[in-house]
């Protein structure tokens, strides 16, 4: 038996036995990878023995239990195809598997000095970026009580906020901001997410930043700085106008614009880029000009003869546009859905960092056209002016 297969079983017998105290999955294979790592332990959910497993990406996290057999399953086929190493704990041993990169597995084994506890405790309180203590800004905009305790009404508005914050947490670790940053937020609205990222970055992260807040409505606006006065957020700030009327002093270094509809997204990518911001995050809404003037290839036609599929082929035609010309201007990019489709059908976010330009994306974009049949993207046309 080879050193993967014994260390499969072992795996499986620790299941069965429910000895098993933890399991780490780790070493990408590539550099490229979104894997980073993954830590699993046993739990008992609805009376039944699982394999937790968190997996660590380089945006985001997840969490997903798995019953032994499937989770013995999965694990055989992450083992090198997106890690190199295992780390099997049970509560008398310590197994370690080590794949070559030419494929050659060996093994480890190792007997604890003492027996490991074994705990299937589900008790683990959720890490957030922004924790439940009480936040005056998140009462006055009608997510936490007088008590700053967060409402019910409001918990999934503060599920989205934690997650908002998180990703552009890992965002920002794998590109720092320079000192004295300043991040702009394109179509702020109420202001939930620019207020919560402010204080993240400057609260909690001890950052000195400056954020400002762009919006139309100068109702919203009075009502925001008003908030950020009572909070003392010094270097917070809402102005009105639009993408086209704000002009920074001294320059922006990140570029966030969430749900700005249609060609308003290209707008502020452009409007990032001519800025050449270190990182531009957007979540673009509908996506109307692409869809209009698609004339796919007649090979396309039996997928796209229904409205629903062609609208959703033109959302992820417009979006993929928009990231090869990301990283067409020197740019990495990465388009990923930021949150469940049960809190908004509009759920997908592209971020980009500055890196190094990729030359054969235009031949990319050129392709994609002629094959939806497509002769311009607006945003394409805002860098060629």
């Amino acid at each position: 038996m080879d050193a993967q297969a014994t260390f499969l079983e072992a795996l499986e017998e620790a299941l069965k036995n429910q000895q098993l105290s933890k399991l780490t999955l780790s070493k990408p294979p590539s550099k490229q990878s979104d894997w980073i790592n993954v830590y699993a332990r046993p739990v008992e959910l609805k009376g039944q023995y699982h394999l937790s497993c968190t997996f660590r990406f380089k945006i985001r996290d997840e969490v997903k239990n798995y019953l032994p057999a499937e989770a013995v399953s999965q694990i055989s086929d992450w083992l090198g195809a997106h890690f190199r190493q295992a780390d099997l704990f049970t509560s008398s041993e310590h197994l370690s598997l080590m794949i070559s990169k030419k494929g050659k597995a060996t093994l480890r084994r190792q007997q604890s000095a003492q027996e490991r506890e074994v705990s299937l405790a589900h008790d683990h309180k959720k890490q957030r970026p922004l924790s439940d203590r009480p936040r005056p800004y998140l009462s006055a905009l009608g997510i936490a009580g007088a008590d700053g305790k967060i409402l019910k009404q409001g918990r999934r508005k503060f599920r989205q906020i934690n997650k908002y914050i998180e990703l552009i947490s890992h965002q920002l670790q794998a590109r720092p901001l320079p000192e004295q940053a300043h991040i702009v937020d394109m179509g702020s609205g109420k202001g939930y997410l620019t207020f919560a990222l402010y204080d993240y970055l400057v609260n909690e992260c001890s950052l000195p930043v400056k954020v400002t807040g762009v919006e139309l409505r100068p109702e919203l606006v009075d009502k925001c700085n008003g908030i950020a006065r009572e909070n003392n957020f010094d270097n917070l700030q809402f102005i009105a106008g639009d993408i086209h009327q704000y002009q920074p002093e001294g320059g922006i270094d990140m570029l966030i614009a969430l749900h700005a509809c249609d060609t308003a997204t290209d707008e502020a990518i452009a409007r990032g880029l001519a800025a050449k911001a270190d990182h531009i995050v957007v979540a673009p809404c509908c996506h109307k000009q692409v869809r209009k003037s698609m004339a796919p290839d007649e090979a396309l036609q039996p997928m796209l003869q229904h409205g629903i599929l062609l609208e959703r082929q033109a959302e992820m035609l417009t979006d993929s546009i928009r990231s090869l010309l990301l990283e067409r201007e020197g740019y990495q990019t990465k388009v990923f859905e930021f949150i469940g489709t049960e809190h908004t059908p509009k759920n997908v976010m592209i971020t980009a960092a500055k890196g190094h330009a990729r030359t054969e994306a235009q031949q990319e974009i050129d392709q994609l056209k002629q094959l939806f049949g497509i002769s311009r993207h607006h945003l394409e046309d805002l860098l060629r002016n």
